[in-house]
């Protein structure tokens, strides 16, 4: 019974204390098998194939030579930006030897648009230099020796050796490490570990038009900031779909390049691309 208050009447029991909201348990991570994994990266790759048939290094080249140099000046700047500027600095330096001897401030002023210009201008004549004097003028098609060379890596090694010389090889820039962390195939953050974690995903003679698939659909429709998910040809396989604009509408404003109705990045691109709709760039100051 309650107790008497001073009126006779019971005294109101006293509230129950509120129950803290139960928790919800966070959703369990699906964990795909290794197998499972491999199915849909090259799945992936395949459709990509389908959307980007023309995808090509957006870097004019003419030979091993001028993708090694225009590979080194793409560093923190467009592909566009170098293909606009290199074709002055062929046509004054055409060969190693030229450019190894070449004065500093003249190649400086030339390269003033593609920034960081003095550091990329040390390293072009350096690596000038040093094709000149280690390898006979010409770019040589080993990986060690490339590596070896001033301003180039890795990923510009993989570059030249895979759209230069045919052999092949898997290139790390931003977009493709962006992406291939949004797909789940890899957790790492180091441009060599992810190389070899991809590359083990696929066979060896997929890996030069790989990155080109990737690095397309990184430019043109999975954007950093805000992707076109709702223009993404492979959303079904993407676990980060919903990260950007998932309205198939307001997407498409989102696109960029070809598929957008703007050019690509080259100024000669090849026959294929121009065949399919896309258009070739504008040269340095045009528009």
């Amino acid at each position: 019974m309650g107790e008497q208050n001073s009126g006779g009447g019971k005294k109101p029991a006293k509230a129950a204390k509120k129950a803290a909201p139960v928790k919800k348990a966070a959703p369990v991570k699906k964990t795909e098998s290794r197998t499972a994994l491999v199915r849909r990266a090259r799945r992936i790759n395949r459709e990509l194939a389908e959307v980007y048939p023309y995808a090509h290094p957006e870097l004019d080249f003419e030979n091993p030579f001028q993708l090694l140099v225009a590979t080194v000046l793409s560093a923190q700047t467009t592909d566009l930006r170098v293909n606009q500027t290199t074709p002055a600095l062929f046509a004054k330096y055409p060969t190693p030897e030229d450019l190894a001897v070449a004065n500093p401030e003249e190649v400086e002023e030339i390269l003033r648009p593609c920034g960081f210009f003095r550091a990329k201008t040390r390293a072009v004549i350096g690596l000038s230099r040093a094709l000149s004097e280690d390898f006979g003028g010409e770019v040589p098609g080993r990986l060690e020796d490339l590596v070896k060379l001033p301003g180039v890596g890795r990923k510009t090694a993989f570059v030249v050796l895979g759209n230069a010389f045919g052999r092949p090889g898997i290139t790390v820039d931003t977009h493709f490490q962006r992406l291939v962390r949004r797909w789940q195939w890899t957790e790492q953050t180091d441009a060599d570990k992810i190389e070899a974690e991809i590359g083990a995903l696929f066979p060896k003679s997929d890996w030069t038009d790989l990155s080109h698939h990737v690095i397309w659909h990184g430019r043109r429709i999975c954007h950093a900031r805000k992707p076109a998910c709702g223009a993404c040809p492979i959303a079904p396989l993407c676990p980060a779909y919903g990260e950007g604009e998932t309205d198939p509408e307001k997407a498409k404003k989102l696109l960029k390049y070809e598929k957008g109705g703007f050019p690509g990045q080259r100024l000669k691109p090849p026959q294929a691309y121009l065949d399919a709709g896309g258009k070739a760039a504008p040269p340095l100051g045009a528009g």
